[in-house]
């Protein structure tokens, strides 16, 4: 994936201060209330609707393993619980890659925004892992929904900035900055871009093999 060009022109000059402030306090912003077309509605409920069990969607049974063991062990500090974690790893994995979302980029997200604190709550009432905004609930039509249910939470989260994503065209610098509620800033999505790189880069064997590894830019 190519970064946008504000990602490269500021990423250096923020990392480091940035990073170590969104280490130490979730960095929440707030998504904000669009009015949204029926069949997008629809599509939004759907997408959030289904239920499967997650499962860690890496064919290769070693390459499962290997992911699972190295996240597990860079999340080790957060989240001392192995099974908790397992389960997190797992469903994070799960939720990004149905969203078509790259799941290390979830993962430096999901840092910035909650520093992986399940019942995280933003000034703004953001709430969970990813931070989402409760109006979603009414939006989307679900308001039993449990925001800060791991799986529920994710799966907004995930749909959600899917659908930032889909509205920008693909620029991921534009849909995380809707997603914190800070369009066109650049505080935001370098946080996000950061912690992606320092914390949660990874390649698979096939790749560190000389296949070419994509890595963030």
């Amino acid at each position: 994936m190519t970064a946008p060009r504000p990602f490269r022109n500021t990423r250096r000059l923020l990392g480091a201060v940035l990073l170590s402030l969104a280490a130490s306090q979730a960095f929440a912003g707030a998504q904000q209330y669009e009015p949204l077309a029926a069949s997008v509605r629809a599509a939004l409920h759907e997408a959030v609707s289904d239920a499967a069990p997650p499962t860690l969607p890496i064919g290769d049974a070693g390459e499962r393993a290997r992911w699972l063991s190295d996240m597990s062990r860079r999340l080790e500090k957060r989240i001392p619980d192995e099974n908790y974690r397992t389960e997190l790893l797992t469903s994070i994995h799960y939720e990004a890659t149905r969203a078509g979302l790259d799941p290390q980029m979830v993962l430096g997200l999901i840092q910035v925004e909650s520093n992986f604190r399940k019942y995280a709550i933003s000034s703004a009432g953001a709430r969970g892992f990813m931070q989402v905004m409760p109006f979603w609930l009414k939006v989307i039509g679900r308001e039993d929904d449990n925001l800060f249910h791991l799986r529920t939470n994710l799966r907004y989260g995930c749909t959600i900035l899917r659908h930032y994503l889909d509205i920008e065209k693909g620029d991921l610098y534009r849909a995380l900055g809707r997603y914190n509620g800070s369009l066109g800033k650049p505080t935001y999505p370098n946080l996000v871009r950061t912690a992606w790189e320092r914390h949660w880069s990874w390649t698979p064997t096939r790749l560190a093999a000389g296949e070419g590894a994509v890595k963030p830019n």
